[in-house]
């Protein structure tokens, strides 16, 4: 499912339209950016947590080359599923 499609179905779902459900979406994702950056987590309580872990400086080798390469340390975003969440998933 692509971004077009999710916006369709939250419109469909919501009985909105799709401008404002593309609206929602947008918000949604700037949020979670938005407190990703400061620091902050973002827990949906049966959906999962949004966090951001920091990746320590590492040496890497040059798959084409062989060459040892230094890897800088950076910060990543995590997102963790909730229980409930993976719970639906699971079941066949």
């Amino acid at each position: 499912m692509n971004k077009a499609e999710l916006i369709e179905k939250i419109a469909k779902d919501a009985g909105m339209t799709k401008v404002q459900a593309n609206a929602a979406v947008d918000s949604f994702t700037s949020s979670v950016t938005g407190a990703l950056k400061k620091g902050d987590k973002v827990t949906l309580v049966g959906f999962g947590t949004f966090s951001v872990t920091a990746r320590a400086a590492r040496n890497g080798r040059n798959p084409q080359t062989g060459a040892t390469i230094k890897i800088k340390a950076r910060k990543v975003p995590k997102f963790k599923t909730g229980k409930d969440f993976a719970a639906k998933i699971a079941k066949k």
